[in-house]
């Protein structure tokens, strides 16, 4: 057993003894020196040793000292009794390891106390209590932000969805606390309103999630990123189709509210580029490079150095594999312009898939449709039985009635694929996977509407990464 020696001589002293005194370990025997009685009650004896006496007194601290202790830790609120009773401590053992409260900035670069400043302890707490802020664990594990407490607000993007929804790469929900009572996180658990998740994994992930989990409606782009990017290959686009992805990236930008970077490659018709060029007000930039041996991977390289939180690209751009590879890399809502009107879209269209992602994404999808003004269809194929996309479909109904805004679920044996090739226009909202590069012979034998999104390429599409 370790033995520690604490020596306290007011109120904060007589707090931290009965805190002590409360813990559960019995590892630990226990000396405390006070400058004058007090009694505690419930302590174990054999672990809880009392000594009444001055402890700036050489001749009886010292007396004490010769008990071979761990270290010391020292509550003392009176500044020059602490200064006498460290020196005693140091000039019988220089070497013991002294912690001490510090209630008047003593701290100094030079010495080898310890110091627990009282000022930022209080700070720490009193920050903990204020919204929106994520509450750091202080006292277990390295303390550098790798356990993290969040409570889920009512609007939450995790509400109402299954653990087993979340994809959990370099973090875990390692509890959930409800009603002042732990429940241990399984993937068929709901996260509800007013929950407090402790989280733990990397720090800067945790940051990302603590954002994800407090975002509300109407904040698209974010929390993928900050800005609305257009890449525009000149030497693969026809001339008649340049300007009408000009003309729907400005009116997302208007919509999303967001600043918008038209970026141009391999530039060619001056007359195009100059109308291009009087597009850029307000918020819309325009940067034309003028490099011959344009690389795709300046793509990742402008994902980050611009935080891009959404990616327009035309139907032609998206069909190149490394083109998609490219945005798969960079973690980035895609929206992939068709050659129709954007402007005049009414409906915003999910169909569910055996493999349940769309659970991942379902805020981001009523946020989009919410921002455009969007009716959300999902539609269920009922080819099979599948209770997976009965726990999506209740999932999205109590999204629902969270943002208030109204779903259709629609129902049919056949294929919703062949239904919507019927349609005259509607948002495609689909899962940014690994299905994206199937390949097309190996597409055409499965039912899987992710891997069919091809068979929906003469439509507006959204694919959002199923993580953040």
């Amino acid at each position: 057993m370790k033995k520690i020696l604490i020596v306290s001589d007011g109120a904060i002293g007589r707090h931290f003894i009965e805190r002590v005194a409360g813990a559960y370990t019995s590892e630990n025997v226990y000396y405390i020196v006070q400058t004058y009685e007090n009694t505690f009650e419930g302590y174990n004896p054999e672990r809880f040793k009392f000594f009444r006496f001055d402890p700036t007194s050489v001749y009886k601290i010292n007396n004490l000292l010769k008990m071979d202790f761990w270290q010391v830790v020292l509550v003392m609120e009176n500044p020059n009794d602490l200064e006498h009773t460290i020196k005693n401590i140091r000039t019988y053992n220089a070497s013991l390891r002294i912690i001490a409260l510090d209630l008047w900035n003593a701290k100094s670069p030079d010495d080898d106390i310890e110091w627990v400043n009282i000022q930022e302890l209080i700070a720490a707490n009193l920050i903990d209590y204020l919204p929106n802020i994520p509450v750091l664990a202080k006292n277990i594990g390295l303390g550098s932000g790798e356990i993290m407490e969040v409570l889920v607000p009512f609007g939450s993007s995790f509400v109402y969805r299954h653990i087993g929804s979340i994809e959990q790469k370099n973090w875990k929900i390692a509890a959930i606390y409800r009603n002042r009572q732990l429940i241990l996180p399984a993937d068929n658990r709901m996260i509800q309103p007013n929950d407090t998740l402790v989280l733990v994994g990397d720090p800067g992930v945790l940051r990302s999630i603590y954002r994800a989990i407090k975002r509300e409606l109407g904040q698209f782009p974010a929390p993928f990123g900050s800005r609305i990017y257009l890449y525009i290959d000149m030497q693969r686009e026809k001339k008649s189709s340049i300007m009408a992805l000009v003309r729907r990236s400005i009116y997302i930008q208007k919509k999303l509210r967001q600043p918008l970077i038209i970026k141009v490659i391999n530039p060619g018709d001056i007359d195009t580029l100059r109308m291009i060029k009087a597009s850029a007000e307000g918020n819309v930039a325009v940067e034309i490079s003028y490099d011959t041996q344009n690389d795709e991977g300046m793509i990742l390289d402008d994902i980050k150095k611009y935080h891009i939180g959404l990616f327009l690209v035309s139907h032609r751009t998206f069909e190149r594999k490394s083109i998609r590879k490219k945005l798969y890399a960079g973690n980035v809502p895609v929206l992939k312009l068709a050659e129709r009107s954007f402007s005049s879209l009414r409906e915003s269209v999910v169909v569910l898939s055996e493999e349940g992602y769309i659970e991942n994404i379902s805020t981001t999808i009523f946020d989009v449709s919410s921002q455009f003004g969007f009716n959300l269809e999902l539609m269920d194929y009922r080819h099979e039985e599948d209770g997976r996309k009965g726990e999506v479909i209740e999932h999205f109904n109590n999204l629902s009635a969270i943002f208030s805004k109204s779903i259709q679920v629609i129902s049919q044996e056949d294929n919703p694929i062949q239904t919507l090739r019927e349609r005259e226009n509607f948002l495609h909202i689909l899962p940014f996977t690994a299905k994206m590069f199937i390949n097309p012979l190996n597409a055409c034998f499965s039912t899987d509407p992710e891997v069919l999104y091809r068979k929906l390429d003469r439509y507006h599409q959204l694919f959002i990464p199923t993580q953040i």
